[in-house]
């Protein structure tokens, strides 16, 4: 008689604090490796100084900067929800969802929702049934995708806005061509998601699977009205745009922090201080040796806007944070602000938020593939802002 075979290995003591040994010796060599990288140009103390003022820098100079656009953007985005305005643009972009996307109509209130706010806004819908019920199950991972594609727009928008008294009305119509990128971007990267959804899932008229809807037993209390319905909600909203000025901090003093280190190099007498914004020109070298797929790709003015792309990987708002710094150092173009756009929404620190979106989803299986169609949704939505200003630029002239 054939015996069965016993799928659970048993586990063996030895190996494992083996693997914990060697996978604690290689984070320790990573972390002295990084160290290293800085110390050998710039010196141990100088390194470490400049970090820390860098952090600080970027923390008085630049995080309030984006929390008061935050509040702003908050108090705005709470307004329009009150007085249903969300569900009216949401009426408006129905129709085009399933042949632009291939999503349900319903879709649509993500992209609002997430465009409002953050890429985790969409979670709270998806995990909705009411909201779950116009979906079939091989579309639910792809949600991800839409979701992110639009994360912080009204933020990364505003924060492009506000730079026109620097760079002119111009930057109006780059922003608006970021955002029409963005679209383009996140056709490909949900496009992209739901080709592989439908391989792995055999069933595709398969309903998605919800949890039964439990009654409401709460009942609301009534609402302020009039003037106080308007000032309510606007604080209701300034109180989520400081809770997600706050949810920022890490990744811009983080990230950027690093990263400006990355792309400036010594300062201007070719000494290093301990100064903020000192560091390896690393950036800038890659640059210099992509700068033929760069240019026709992106039309970047500058080898320093390679730092943008790489900030927003991991968060977008580190990413805004170091464009005001390029602007502030006159690199930046008009052409730069459109693809920093587009970029910044479509990618929107989706490394850094991926995994655990996933997560909640329970698609965890599929967070590989979902990274991979972002990615290169993200490059295409780059690509079409720089060709879309540019023609823009040729019609009106900018």
């Amino acid at each position: 008689m054939k015996q069965p075979k016993n799928k659970q290995q048993p586990v063996d003591p030895v190996r494992q604090k083996r693997r914990r040994t060697l996978t604690a010796v290689i984070c320790l060599l990573s972390i002295i490796a990084f160290f290293v990288i800085f110390a050998i140009p710039m010196g141990v103390g100088q390194s470490l100084n400049t970090l820390m003022n860098t952090a600080y820098h970027v923390l008085m100079n630049t995080v309030f900067f984006l929390m008061a656009i935050a509040v702003i953007a908050g108090a705005i985005s709470e307004l329009l929800s009150e007085f249903g305005v969300v569900e009216l643009i949401n009426k408006i972009l129905s129709p085009l969802m399933r042949p632009l996307f291939g999503m349900p109509g319903a879709s649509a209130l993500g992209i609002v929702t997430t465009y409002l706010s953050d890429n985790p806004a969409i979670l709270t819908l998806a995990n909705d049934a009411k909201f779950r019920r116009f979906f079939k199950a091989y579309q639910i991972p792809a949600l991800t995708n839409l979701g992110t594609s639009f994360g912080m727009g009204l933020i990364v928008t505003s924060s492009m806005l506000a730079l026109s008294g620097t760079l002119g009305m111009g930057v109006v119509w780059a922003a608006l061509c970021g955002n029409l990128a963005t679209v383009f971007g996140a056709v490909v990267s949900t496009r992209m998601m739901l080709f592989f959804m439908k391989r792995a899932f055999k069933d595709h008229d398969a309903p998605a699977v919800v949890e039964p809807e439990r009654a409401e037993t709460v009942e609301e209390g009534e609402k302020p009205k009039g003037f106080l319905r308007v000032l309510s909600a606007l604080m209701e909203g300034g109180k989520k745009g400081v809770d997600l000025g706050l949810a920022i901090i890490p990744g811009v003093l983080i990230i950027c922090s690093v990263v400006m280190m990355l792309t400036y190099g010594p300062s201007a007498d070719g000494t290093y201080t301990g100064a903020a914004k000192e560091g390896i020109a690393a950036l800038p070298w890659i640059a210099d040796k992509i700068g033929f797929l760069l240019k026709p790709l992106f039309g970047f003015s500058n080898n320093q806007a390679l730092a943008i792309p790489v900030t927003a990987l991991g968060s977008a708002g580190a990413a805004l944070s170091m464009i005001k710094v390029q602007v502030e150092s006159g690199v930046v173009s008009l052409n730069d602000i459109a693809v920093f756009t587009a970029i910044c929404m479509c990618w929107s620190g989706y490394l850094s938020t991926h995994v655990s979106m996933m997560d909640a989803l329970k698609c965890n299986r599929f967070t590989g593939k979902a990274i991979l169609c972002h990615t290169i949704g993200g490059l295409c939505a780059g690509v079409v802002a720089h060709w879309l200003f540019m023609l823009i630029s040729v019609i009106f002239g900018l």
